[in-house]
């Protein structure tokens, strides 16, 4: 073979490797908790079954903590429909600053368990919010689960509404959580999650809620003393990219994610659910003490919750979708 047959042997390979190395995408995936936190091994195990289904051609980067855009949560959502982040996993709480209609997946004690919500998120509730995501810039690929919140303080363990008077309370920046507690006793302040520890430290307030996985990955067990299972709200996590990132994958890329999407929500559920009383053993070993609120106890909290129906439906902004988000779990 002589020198020319090489060179050119060579500056094809070439072109074929710089061929491969282009069709091949990268997407960078923002979450805003920590490692360890559930809705961040939820995102890996998404990229995962990403790089699984399309043959290592589509690759996702998880970047944990908020780091992609700076904490900010409202300005996170901007940069994803603007097309400086290219997916973001977030709260429908906090889309509900961009859409008051997602607020109904949180108004308290509405879902009697998590199978219940899942099929509100996966059935026509959910299809209608994912579509309304068009409107601000974001294509919605599916709805995931959280688990229900639960109440962490350094005062005393939660078992009626009248334990929270005058505590000072951490909430997300939503409205119905401010109206909630305030209903409870409590002193609501809406603040951004990266702020929380700092917080609780400093006793700028006494406590916060979360799904019960943030305590732990978050350390907040540093400086709370008690948790109380109030499952007293639900929440659910928008997995959203932006539209030209998704439009600039191939047909067969563009079903792989959508099928990972769909497939690491039951993975996801099934984790949270294994995970929880692991969870509350290694906050206990942490030296935080846990109290489960008994049926009849949690009845005062859901008797509240119902007095705010009205103040509710006009914090969701669209009666039509308050109703029929009552009736499909049958407390209209």
């Amino acid at each position: 073979m002589n020198a020319f047959s090489i060179r050119s042997l060579l500056a094809g390979a070439a072109m074929l490797v710089a061929t491969a190395a282009q069709a091949a995408t990268t997407l960078t995936l923002s979450t805003p908790d920590p490692d360890g936190a559930e809705i961040t091994v939820a995102a890996n195990k998404f990229a995962e079954l990403v790089a699984a289904k399309t043959n290592g051609e589509v690759t996702i980067k998880v970047f944990p903590n908020g780091t992609l855009y700076g904490g900010d949560p409202s300005g996170a959502v901007k940069q994803l429909a603007g097309g400086s982040l290219d997916i973001l996993v977030l709260a429908t709480s906090l889309y509900a600053n961009f859409n008051p209609k997602f607020s109904a997946i949180s108004i308290p004690y509405l879902f009697d368990d998590e199978k219940q919500l899942r099929a509100y998120l996966a059935g026509e509730h959910g299809q209608e919010l994912i579509a309304d995501l068009n409107a601000i810039g974001i294509k919605g690929l599916s709805l995931w689960t959280r688990p229900f919140r639960q109440m962490t303080n350094s005062k005393l363990p939660i078992e009626k509404p009248a334990d929270l008077a005058g505590l000072k309370f951490r909430v997300p920046n939503n409205p119905l959580w401010v109206e909630f507690f305030k209903k409870m006793g409590a002193a609501p302040t809406p603040m951004a999650f990266a702020e929380v520890y700092n917080a609780l430290q400093l006793k700028v307030v006494d406590g916060q809620e979360n799904p019960i996985s943030v305590p732990l990955a978050a350390k907040f067990y540093e400086v709370q003393s008690f948790v109380s299972i109030t499952n007293h709200m639900a929440d659910g996590w928008v997995l959203g990219i932006n539209p030209a990132k998704f439009d600039a994958l191939s047909e067969a890329e563009k079903a792989a994610v959508t099928e990972a999407a769909e497939e690491a929500e039951a993975w996801k559920a099934e984790n949270d659910a294994a995970q929880a009383e692991t969870i509350l053993k290694d906050l206990e070993g942490h030296g935080m003490k846990v109290n489960r609120l008994t049926p009849e106890q949690q009845a005062a909290f859901v008797a509240v919750s119902k007095q705010l129906f009205p103040v509710f439906a006009g914090l969701v902004k669209d009666q039509t979708f308050f109703d029929k988000s009552l009736a499909f779990v049958g407390k209209k």
